[in-house]
């Protein structure tokens, strides 16, 4: 969806424009000087950054109000978390319910017995369990021989780790960190899942992604994630464990390393039947969540949880932390997913995050258990981490050194089939969700009352709070006085125009290009259009008369030419990686970028409604591209627009993001951070339009825009003109044009569009 030429944000770039006459006023009225030189817009996404990262420093302090532990008793602890605890699980996207079952199936052929190994007073059987939808758990399962079991254990490999490598039946982990081994020759009954992989390959042809994002992309639309998946595998062999206990207390304990350890803190904190947590070579302070791997983002994780809160929802159970060694990851950036990187948590950092834990926890009583394992050479899972580990499971058990490895009982299970069996299932789960995705949004938006405009006008609102607060994100910081800033840099015969700065946000600023037709008499107000460009655009893109554009054929100029005001602005999505990192940096805080832009088109606004040329009541917002994006999203939240043209962007928004069927997905695509949470459980393109409603809208679409093709379209608009006309009445208020051309600005049915509503007479 590229609408303009690719754009550097390099030191020394600057817009090059014409020099004002020397005799005419250089500012507008009102503002002062604008003396900003250089590349305006890397200024304005460098102080977006600076704001997200103060944001993200300060939301520590911020989440203790999000809190209200009572320290009574255990159980009454366990009450008072528990609105976290499903917090948590809400975000995770643990959300499937889990089928019963008896006992996992072993895996096995005619050629190929289930068993697999045997060890020191144990055996090794390859293995499957029904997990949620048609998805299964699938790895391997160590069963003590010879004396009764004294525990059960999930042990969680990281991700680029196999079963077979922590159980000591295949090379590539050092005997010392063979923990699902150790734990079975303590004499734990232990299953190892196998994960998701980060195995790097072109998908769909297109951009290369890691097996994990993959997955995680169509997972995040629908509202759940990749992390949820794999907890729900690990909760239920837990399922399993509590079932097999019949009457006894079970115990149960989950331990993992990387990738492992991060499932074993979520699973523990979900899950109040684990009684022992072991973390190894991951546990620390999380506000650099968005440097590590994007399938590791989790949508307002920052907002309420570090992983100091995440562990106090194990409380007042056993936490055992080992701050061993993590594995090193570098996922570069130009392949077209999301850059990242793992590395072994900082000792000391390690340590203080454990000690805001321990904080957190200290005035409840009994204390809970817990342990850290601390040591800057420590091995992965160290001997002594699973050591403290088995000692809470049972005081008695014996944890041996041995080094002896299983024998393998047969050939191994091949462990490429079975990651391609893992992948499959996940990835068909996701689409089956996208096929039920239109009635899970009915039923979301059930509450909606279209019988009369007022009703609707009523029952919409709880829905646009929620569009505001839980899918773009709001910042609650006032706007700042504006500020504003201004220098002539076109005087052409039938407008003047000005680059126009304001202030937003303690260093966020808005910026953009007014063209102001010239001839408008004192005390008349005309109408406005904001013309907002697309990716890697710039508002020269639009309205500098030197610049031709033809995805945007200068369509702010020509409406300037026909009497209209026109501000093009500069949006944040410029810069490649530079500004889709502030998504990543946005979205642990539950935002995105459009809790920045919002507001900037707020105080735009309401800086132009405060002009004299300016009609306030006739603000109408235009946008091509990712400015068509941007026109389903800024208008329903700025109610300073009264209508709203989408071009060259509308579709049926869930399933081009979430398909890993279709060509036109973003599934394949560079644009790791056009991903949105849970749109599929609430707020497609017709669900959008219906926050506009009743002001006007339209969609301007090319039969030949490779954005989608024209049925998914119509499909998406038919349902918007349904609420429209057939329920609210309100007959030529929304409408879609078709011509045939690319991605572009047609201008022809838009335009009348324009001088309808806007109420501008036609040259």
């Amino acid at each position: 969806m590229r609408a303009s030429r690719w754009a550097n944000l390099g030191i020394g770039l600057a817009l090059i424009l014409p020099t004002a006459r020397a005799d005419e006023p250089p500012t507008l009225p009102g503002t002062t000087p604008l003396t900003l030189e250089g590349d305006i817009a890397a200024t304005l996404v460098d102080g977006v950054d600076r704001f997200l990262l103060r944001k993200t420093a300060e939301s520590v302090a911020r989440r203790a109000g999000d809190w209200k532990r009572d320290f009574s008793s255990h159980a009454a602890y366990e009450k008072s978390v528990e609105p976290n605890r499903k917090r948590l699980a809400h975000i995770l996207g643990v959300r499937d319910p889990r089928p019963p079952f008896d006992a996992p199936e072993l895996v096995g052929t005619t050629d190929r017995p289930a068993l697999v190994g045997k060890g020191t007073n144990y055996e090794v059987f390859a293995v499957r369990w029904p997990a949620f939808g048609d998805v299964h758990g699938e790895g391997l399962l160590l069963v003590p021989t010879g004396r009764p079991k004294v525990a059960d254990v999930v042990a969680i490999p990281d991700a680029d780790q196999t079963p077979e490598q922590i159980a000591g039946l295949a090379p590539g982990v050092a005997p010392e960190s063979q923990y699902a081994r150790r734990l079975a020759e303590s004499g734990c009954r232990v299953i190892v899942p196998t994960l998701i992989d980060r195995r790097l390959e072109a998908r769909g042809g297109r951009s290369k992604l890691t097996t994990r994002e993959y997955l995680y992309r169509s997972a995040f639309v629908l509202g759940r994630h990749l992390i949820g998946y794999e907890i729900q595998k690990v909760l239920a062999a837990v399922d399993w464990f509590a079932k097999d206990a019949k009457d006894a207390d079970p115990k149960i304990g989950v331990f993992g390393w990387g990738d492992g350890g991060l499932l074993a803190l979520y699973s523990g904190a979900l899950d109040t039947r684990i009684d022992v947590v072991g973390v190894s070579g991951y546990f620390g302070p999380r506000e650099q969540l968005w440097r590590e791997p994007i399938d590791r983002n989790v949508f307002g994780l920052l907002e309420q949880f570090g992983d100091a809160e995440v562990a106090s929802l194990i409380a007042p159970r056993t936490l055992c932390v080992d701050t061993a060694k993590g594995p090193e990851v570098v996922v570069e950036p130009g392949n077209g997913g999301g850059p990242g990187r793992i590395s072994t948590p900082d000792l000391q950092a390690a340590h203080d995050e454990y000690m805001r834990f321990v904080g957190m926890v200290v005035n409840l009583e009994p204390k809970p258990r817990a342990s850290l394992v601390m040591g800057a050479d420590l091995a992965p899972a160290s001997p002594a981490a699973v050591r403290a580990f088995v000692t809470v499971l049972d005081p008695s058990a014996e944890v041996k050194d041995d080094d002896q490895a299983p024998s393998p009982a047969a050939a191994l299970p091949d462990a490429a089939a079975r990651q391609a069996r893992q992948v499959h299932e996940i990835d068909q789960h996701s689409q089956q969700l996208l096929v039920e995705s239109p009635y899970v949004r009915q039923e979301y938006f059930k509450n909606l009352d279209t019988s009369s405009p007022e009703a609707f006008a009523k029952t919409i609102e709880p829905y646009r709070t929620a569009f505001r607060d839980d899918v773009i994100g709001r910042f609650d910081d006032p706007l700042l006085p504006p500020n504003a800033r201004s220098r002539k840099v076109y005087d052409e015969p039938k407008y003047t125009g000005y680059e126009v700065v304001m202030d937003v946000f303690p260093d966020v600023m808005a910026y953009g290009i007014l063209l102001l037709p010239k001839g408008i008499k004192e005390g008349e107000r005309r109408p406005v259009v904001v013309c907002q460009h697309g990716l890697e655009g710039r508002p020269s893109d639009v309205a500098d008369p030197k610049v031709d554009n033809k995805s945007y054929n200068q369509y702010a100029i020509r409406l300037a030419e026909r009497g209209f005001v026109t501000f093009a602005p500069q949006n944040l999505y410029i810069g490649h990686d530079r500004f889709r990192t502030l998504q990543r940096k946005a979205n642990p805080l539950k935002k995105t970028l459009f809790s920045i832009i919002v507001p900037q088109h707020q105080q735009i606004t309401d800086w132009l409604k405060a002009q004299p040329f300016v009609d306030p009541a006739r603000v109408a917002f235009y946008g091509l591209s990712y400015g068509g994006k941007s026109a389903m999203r800024i208008p329903p939240l700025v109610s300073n627009y009264c209508l709203s043209i989408c071009s060259a962007d509308f579709n049926e928004w869930v399933w081009k993001n979430a398909s890993t069927r279709s060509p036109y997905s973003y599934v394949w695509t560079n644009e790791y951070e056009i991903f949105e949470w849970d749109l599929g459980s609430t707020f497609n393109y017709a669900e959008m339009a219906a926050l506009i409603a009743p002001r006007p809208f339209m969609v301007e679409r090319g039969h030949f825009d490779n954005v989608a093709p024209d049925e998914t379209v119509g499909y998406e608009f038919a349902k918007i003109r349904f609420l429209y006309e057939a329920r609210l009445g309100l007959r030529d208020r929304a409408e879609l044009e078709w011509f045939v051309g690319p991605h572009t600005i047609h201008g022809v049915g838009t335009f009348k569009f324009l001088h309808r509503h806007l109420n501008w007479p036609e040259p």
